[in-house]
């Protein structure tokens, strides 16, 4: 009877703990809820448990679903600073203390939403000062989910300095405190501000599936974020299938183990139908971040971040898109605000230009989101450090947004000068901005900086001279008779000074029909003295050249000197081009293109009159040099210095090397600066295709000359051309 008894007991015990109401971490002590909207309260218990949310004199009733989740929404309310206490009655009871009403905002991004007020300058006496009752901070710890998590660990505080400095990087976000800061300060209202960021990240983590379906030029995103999600059609087809051809492998398995028979290779289980298994795989940080705050009352985002998608260009317009509608989507709430930092310059290497075309995107975004707006930070960035720190104008200049934006501000200036129109005033362009009423100006009282302008006919961009007139700025410059297109801080190191009377600086923007012409037009201005002959893009190598231009036959009449251009890009967009002539080593236009076995080309001599030009600062540039010599042949060869090359080495591969056989061998198509000791261009075992040994300059590691660097495979654009001067 007495164990009885115990079992009894035990069994009210077990189901006592097991009926107990839970709220999300989001509805907590210190929480602001967002005034003027219907805000949601939810949470779990036992399914068919009755739910009563007592707030604000009123009450309200809802009964626990199947899955145990509940939800009500409470009446719009005006904002009331004065604390208030929320109760929810269910299998157990629930007070939320010290709930104020106001606005609520998500500060969300990378490693510079996510850098603390600890880590920006004057961070002590900020943290010091951060005593504002009516500010609340939530940090939502970072996670990453393969599928969407309901809850997250954090929980609302007031801010005061004890709080604010706690968790994160050194804190609170800095950039999300110093914008509720403004907003407190300037609306006297409550502020929620929610911390959801990680450093390193990229966008398409912290996106909703619905955000990937909504935007075309993602549709192979969204057909990947589809498989990988087991609610989908596409999931279940394939899972179908690989479930079919997973049974018939085990029925052949059976059958050559009861034979004593090696079994046929196990199916390899499809990684497309994985969920996210990785921090930066579209959706994780959704999963693990943002879905657990749905769907609590926001009245906005503010977002920064961008480094970890840098190089992408326009494509990054794209995404912005898609974390915008994916968030909006699950909210419900509408076009609900959303704000962005435009990431400040920094020497990130590779291609200078890399950053103004996602600068470009960005500014893109602000235009074609509804409800967007980008504060640009050109002016206060740093270039060597890629977290610059002064955080608390950022947050200001994202504040001014939302207060004029958003909150109706009138007689405020919320933005720099904008592009609007350009105008080609016979030998000089107008440019005409936006947000420039009461005029333009320089921010350390110097000339206007980083303009550029183009001539409709020869040369590349030059640096422009700039007046101010009104709000235009016109443009001008000595090498340029007819501009036709123009373009402002078109570098990751641009720091501009133009701005508005405001303060507020300009972004990187590009205007105008840029003349189509290449490197070798801009660049080299002898080049128009010379006939193109042969034309290659170097994918195509092989035992065999097939040319995408052969102009054998249009080149007609003898010719006194022969050009080489090579130009490569690899994967990060880093170019580097190299163009380099000579008087002619030979007068058969059979044998200066790529030396095979074929073409019988076989030269190893010294060059007379080089000129050389490139954008590769090692490369010794300038015209009628002396020291060139030339490697052309199809055979195997060794380092034996046997031509007695001046300054070349016996120990290595270099500009002095021995041809051997076979005669149908390695391949070198070499031209160096024996003075310099130095590579100007290698075209090495072009039969291997991607295999190939390609480089401008001398290699810095290996040999010089490129031999053994098979590394053609990782340059996306790779194209030579041979050109010659006719007499």
């Amino acid at each position: 009877m007495k164990k009885f008894l115990f079992a009894i007991l035990g069994f009210a015990l077990v189901s006592a703990a097991h009926a107990e109401l839970k709220l999300p971490g989001v509805i907590s002590d210190h929480m602001v809820l967002q005034q003027n909207q219907s805000d949601p309260i939810w949470g779990w218990d036992d399914p068919g448990t009755s739910i009563t949310i007592s707030f604000a004199g009123q009450n309200y009733s809802t009964t626990a679903n199947a899955d145990g989740k509940w939800v009500v929404k409470l009446s719009p309310q005006p904002f009331n600073a004065a604390p208030q206490t929320l109760t929810v009655y269910g299998s157990t009871t629930r007070e939320i203390h010290d709930v104020l009403i106001g606005e609520v905002w998500l500060c969300s991004g990378q490693s510079n939403m996510e850098m603390g007020i600890g880590a920006v300058q004057n961070g002590i006496k900020e943290i010091a000062a951060a005593n504002h009752p009516g500010i609340r901070l939530l940090m939502v710890p970072n996670l990453w989910q393969p599928e969407p998590k309901t809850d997250q660990m954090g929980n609302w505080k007031v801010c005061t300095p004890e709080n604010v400095a706690m968790g994160g990087w050194n804190g609170f976000s800095a950039a999300g405190y110093f914008f509720g800061r403004e907003l407190y300060q300037q609306l006297n209202i409550p502020i929620g501000l929610i911390d959801a960021d990680w450093g390193g990240t990229r966008i398409e983590s912290w996106t909703a599936p619905e955000g990937f379906s909504s935007v075309p030029a993602l549709k192979g995103l969204d057909a990947a974020v589809q498989m990988s999600n087991p609610q989908t059609p596409a999931h279940q087809i394939k899972l179908e299938q690989v479930l079919g051809e997973t049974e018939s492998w085990l029925a052949s398995a059976r059958a050559a183990a009861a034979k004593h028979r090696q079994p046929p290779a196990m199916p390899i289980y499809p990684p497309e139908l994985l969920p996210p298994h990785d921090l930066q795989n579209p959706t994780a940080l959704y999963n693990g971040m943002i879905y657990p705050l749905v769907p609590f009352c926001l009245r906005g985002s503010i977002w920064y971040q961008g480094e970890a998608n840098n190089g992408e260009g326009m494509l990054y317009a794209d995404k912005m898109k898609a974390l915008v509608n994916g968030w909006r989507k699950v909210w419900s709430q509408g076009n609900f605000a959303f704000y962005f930092a435009q990431i400040a310059p920094f020497n990130y290497g590779g291609k200078p230009e890399r950053l103004s075309e996602l600068w470009e995107a960005q500014a893109a975004a602000a235009r074609e989101i509804a409800n967007a707006g980008m504060a640009v930070i050109n002016d206060i960035g740093n270039l060597t450090d890629i977290h610059p720190k002064n955080k608390q104008e950022v947050g200001r200049r994202l504040a001014l947004l939302a207060l004029a934006k958003t909150y109706g501000k009138k007689d405020l200036v919320c933005s720099g000068p904008v592009f609007q129109a350009l105008k080609i005033e016979e030998n000089q362009l107008r440019v005409q901005f936006a947000h420039a009423e009461s005029g333009l100006a320089s921010r350390d009282g110097q000339s206007l900086n980083w303009f550029e302008i183009i001539d409709a006919e020869t040369g590349g961009f030059v640096k422009a001279e700039a007046r101010i007139d009104g709000p235009a700025v016109v443009l001008s410059s000595p090498q340029v008779r007819h501009p036709v297109a123009m373009r402002f801080a078109w570098s990751q190191l641009a720091e501009p000074n133009l701005m508005n009377k405001a303060g507020l600086p300009a972004g990187a923007f590009r205007a105008g029909e840029v003349p189509q012409r290449d490197w070798l037009a801009t660049a080299v201005p002898e080049a128009k003295e010379y006939r193109l002959v042969y034309d290659l893009d170097l994918n195509r190598l092989g035992p065999e050249i097939h040319w995408n231009v052969d102009n054998r036959e249009k080149v007609q009449g003898s010719f006194d000197r022969i050009a080489y251009c090579l130009e490569l890009e690899d994967a990060a967009g880093d170019n580097r081009s190299v163009y380099v002539s000579m008087d002619a080593f030979t007068d058969s236009l059979d044998k200066i293109g790529v030396p095979t076995y074929q073409s019988k080309a076989r030269f190893q001599q010294n060059l007379a009159h080089m000129n050389v030009y490139s954008n590769v600062k090692e490369i010794v540039t300038g015209t009628d040099l002396d020291g060139g010599n030339v490697e052309f042949w199809p055979n195997n060869y060794g380092p034996n210095n046997a031509a007695k090359v001046l300054n070349a080495s016996s120990a290595g591969f270099d500009f002095g090397d021995e041809v051997s056989d076979p005669a149908d061998g390695y391949g070198s198509m070499q031209v160096h600066n024996h003075n310099a000791k130095q590579t100007i261009f290698a075209i090495n075992h072009w039969r291997e295709g991607s295999g190939a040994d390609l480089g401008i300059g001398n290699a810095p590691s290996g040999n010089a000359d490129w031999t053994f660097a098979a590394n053609a495979g990782n340059f996306k654009i790779k194209r030579l051309r041979i050109l010659v001067r006719g007499h």
